[in-house]
C-alpha cells in the first residue's frame, strides 16, 4: 500500500528519492513526503495530494542531505492532510511507516504522560514519540529503535533516521514487505524491488519479524530479541526499463497489450513442447485421495478463484470451498486433515490473503499459493509456489495478472483431472491445445478496439450499469463490473443471469445498461431469455458474444463485440479481455485517473 523509499549514498538523497516514490506510485496514495538529516539536523517536506504537489514544493523549499527517507501515504489514521503526511519527525528522529500500530491508543497514553507532544492524528507518530523519548534518555539510535519495536503491535514496515548520526539508517517489517538494496558504499531500503531497480539490482527481502542497521557500508540483521540473522543477497532481473510506459499512453493500456505474451509466458513456465504436457512441481498431497480443497483470495484475485473453483469441481470433480480471504477465518469452517488450500495473489503481500494462509496452515491445509511474486511473504509461507510469468504490473487496476492466474489454475486443473482419471487424456489434450492457441485469440480481442469504444460511449454516459453471465461467465461479469468501478466510478454491479428476476430487475430502464457475456453453448438459450425479460423493461443491452451466438442477439441488442470463437474451456480469460478493454474505454471518457484511481491502492497490506 504505503510506499517506503530509503537513501543512504554519497549523492543528494531527495532527487533519487522522488524518482524512486514515482515508481510506487501504482500502489496507491493520497500524500507523500520526505526527510534528509544534514548537519545533525533533520529537514522535511510533505504535501497532500499527488507527487507532484510535493515536487513543487522542494522546487521552492529544496533539502540537502544525503541520508533520507520518503513515504506515499494512503490514509487510515486521519484524513490524508499535510500534517498526517509522513515522515513524522522531531529534531532527533524522522521515521516513514507502512501498516497500522494496533496498539497506538494505548502507547500515546503512555507517551503523552511521559511528556512527548503529538501534533497528528496517525497512529505512526507513536513511533517516531517513542524513539524520541529513548534518545533523550541517552539511548543510541539502535538502542532506541530496538526498545521500540518491542513494543509495537500490528503489521509494519518502517524505515528511521538520527540526526545525531548520520551514517545509519534502521529498517523493520513486520507483516508489510520491506527490501534492502546493496550498492557502491550506498545502502537502499524499499516497500519493494522497484523502489530500488535503478539504483542495484542486488536485494535482501527481509523476512517477516527482522529488523536492520544500515551503514554505508552494508547491512546487519537482527530478529525481535536481538539476535543477530542472516538474510540472503539475490540478485534481481528487475530493471528500471521493465516500468516504462513504452508508448503507451497509461500503464493499463500497455498492459491491457501484455495479455498475449503473459499468457504464452505462464504456458511456458508448465508446458513441455516436445512431450505436449503439462508438468507442475510436485503438489504437497495425493491428488487421487484428495477430498476437498478451499480457494481464497481478495478482489480480482478472488474472482479469478471463482473460475478456478468452477473449473476444479468439473474437471477435477474436486469440492471446492471458496471464501473471500477477509472472511475465511472469521468463518472457522472445519477442514480435513492434509486438504488443500489454494490461495491467489498478484503481490503476495495482501494481508488479508496472508492472514488467511496461516490460519489454513495452523488447520494442518497445505498450501498452494498462486502469485507474481515469488520472494513474497505469501510465497515464503507456503508448501508450493505455481508462479505466473506477468512481469510488473503498475496500474492499480490489475489486469494481466488476471489472465496470468487463470493460466495457471487451468494448468492446475488438467493435471489434477487426469491424475483423478475425470478427464481423458484426450480432452486435456484438446483443452491444453486451445490454452496454447489463446494468446492468439486475446492478440485478435485486442484488435477490436473501435468497437469497444463504441460500447464505452453508452457506459460513459450513465450512473449505472449491470453486468450479466452464467455459469463459468459469472465471474468473469464481476471481473468487468469490478473493473468498471474501480477506473471510472460507475456503479456497476454483476449477478448470475438467472438472478436477475429475483431482484436487480427492478433496477432496469432505458437509463441502465445491461452488458452480456454469452458465448454459445449450453447456457446460452438460458441466458438469452434472461436478456429478453431486461429489454422488454427498457434496458439497453450490450453483449460480448461470438459469430454464432451474435446472430441470435442481433434482434435485441443495441451493441454487440463479436469475439473469436474458442473452446469452452477458455472462453473466461478470453472474455475478461474485453470487459477490461471496456472499463479502460469508458474511464478515458469520464477523464478519471485510469492508473491510480481514487482511495485505491496496489498490494493492500492491512487488513
Amino acid at each position: 500500500m504505503c510506499g517506503i523509499v530509503g537513501i543512504l549514498g554519497n549523492q543528494p538523497a531527495v532527487p533519487v528519492i522522488i524518482e524512486a516514490l514515482r515508481r510506487l506510485e501504482y500502489r496507491g496514495y493520497d500524500s507523500a513526503g520526505v526527510a534528509t538529516v544534514e548537519n545533525h539536523q533533520i529537514g522535511k517536506r510533505r504535501a497532500s495530494g499527488k507527487l507532484d504537489n510535493l515536487a513543487k514544493l522542494l522546487d521552492t523549499n529544496a533539502l540537502s542531505g544525503n541520508l533520507g527517507i520518503g513515504h506515499t501515504r494512503w490514509a487510515t489514521h486521519g484524513a490524508p492532510t499535510e500534517n498526517n503526511a509522513h515522515p513524522h519527525a522531531t529534531d532527533r528522529v524522522a521515521v516513514v511507516h507502512n501498516g497500522i500500530i494496533e496498539n497506538h491508543e494505548e502507547l500515546k497514553k503512555e507517551l503523552i504522560a511521559l511528556g512527548q507532544v503529538f501534533n497528528s492524528e496517525t497512529d505512526s507518530e507513536t513511533i517516531v514519540q517513542m524513539v524520541d523519548y529513548h534518545l533523550k534518555q541517552g539511548k543510541t539510535p539502535k538502542e532506541a529503535a530496538f526498545e521500540t519495536l518491542q513494543r509495537l503491535e500490528g503489521a509494519y514496515a518502517i524505515a528511521m533516521i538520527f540526526a545525531c548520526d548520520e551514517n545509519i539508517m534502521i529498517g523493520a517489517r513486520h507483516g508489510a514487505p520491506l527490501v534492502v538494496g546493496f550498492g557502491e558504499d550506498e545502502m537502499y531500503l524499499g516497500s519493494d524491488s522497484l523502489a530500488v531497480a535503478p539504483m542495484t539490482r542486488k536485494i535482501a527481502y527481509m523476512p517477516d519479524g527482522v529488523w536492520t542497521v544500515l551503514s554505508r557500508k552494508g547491512a546487519q540483521f537482527f530478529d525481535m530479541d536481538g539476535a543477530t540473522v542472516e538474510c540472503e543477497v539475490q540478485t534481481t532481473a528487475l530493471m528500471a526499463g521493465a516500468i516504462g510506459k513504452d508508448g503507451y499512453r497509461h500503464y493499463m493500456e500497455k498492459e491491457l497489450h501484455e495479455h498475449p505474451v503473459v499468457i504464452g509466458q505462464t504456458l511456458r513456465r508448465f508446458v513441455n513442447p516436445v512431450t505436449h504436457k503439462i508438468e507442475l512441481p510436485e503438489l504437497p498431497f495425493d491428488m487421487k485421495s484428495l477430498k476437498r480443497g478451499i480457494i481464497t483470495a481478495c478482489g480480482s484475485a478472488f474472482y479469478a478463484g471463482v473460475i478456478g473453483r468452477y473449473w476444479l469441481e468439473e474437471l477435477a470433480r474436486l469440492p471446492i470451498d471458496l471464501d473471500v480471504a477477509s472472511e475465511m477465518r472469521y468463518r472457522n469452517p472445519p477442514f480435513d486433515k492434509g486438504g488443500m488450500g489454494l490461495l491467489v495473489s498478484q503481490s503476495g503481500e495482501t494481508a488479508d490473503t496472508l492472514a488467511a494462509l496461516r490460519a489454513l496452515k495452523k488447520a494442518d491445509q497445505k498450501i498452494i499459493s498462486v502469485l507474481n511474486n515469488e520472494h513474497s511473504s505469501m510465497a515464503r509461507e507456503s508448501d508450493l509456489v505455481l508462479g505466473m510469468d506477468a512481469g510488473v504490473e503498475i496500474a492499480v487496476a490489475s489486469t494481466k495478472a488476471f489472465t496470468a492466474q487463470l493460466t495457471v489454475l487451468a494448468c492446475l486443473t488438467l493435471v489434477m483431472g487426469q491424475e483423478r482419471g475425470t478427464i481423458t487424456p484426450q480432452y486435456a489434450d484438446e483443452c491444453l491445445t486451445a490454452l496454447l492457441d489463446l494468446p492468439s485469440r486475446v492478440a485478435e480481442v485486442l484488435q477490436m478496439q473501435e468497437q469497444i469504444q463504441k460500447m464505452a460511449q453508452i457506459v460513459a454516459q450513465v450512473q449505472s450499469v449491470i453486468y450479466l453471465g452464467r455459469g463459468i461467465m459469472f465471474p468473469v461479469a464481476m471481473e468487468g463490473a469490478l473493473k468498471l468501478k474501480e477506473i471510472s466510478y460507475i456503479h456497476a454491479d454483476a449477478y448470475a443471469a438467472g438472478e436477475m428476476k429475483h431482484g436487480p430487475i427492478a433496477l432496469i430502464d432505458n437509463t441502465v445498461p445491461v452488458i452480456a457475456l454469452l458465448p454459445s453453448g449450453p447456457l446460452f438459450e438460458k441466458t438469452l431469455s434472461n436478456l429478453q425479460e431486461a429489454k422488454a423493461r427498457g434496458g439497453r443491452i450490450l453483449v460480448f458474444t461470438d459469430a454464432k451466438g451474435a446472430e441470435r442477439v442481433q434482434s435485441i441488442a443495441e451493441q454487440i463485440v463479436v469475439l473469436p470463437t474458442v473452446h469452452s474451456f477458455v472462453t473466461p480469460p478470453l472474455y475478461t479481455v474485453p470487459v477490461q478493454m471496456l472499463a479502460y474505454e469508458a474511464a478515458l471518457l469520464k477523464g478519471t485517473d485510469v492508473d491510480q484511481p481514487r482511495n485505491l491502492a496496489k498490494s493492500v497490506t492491512v487488513e
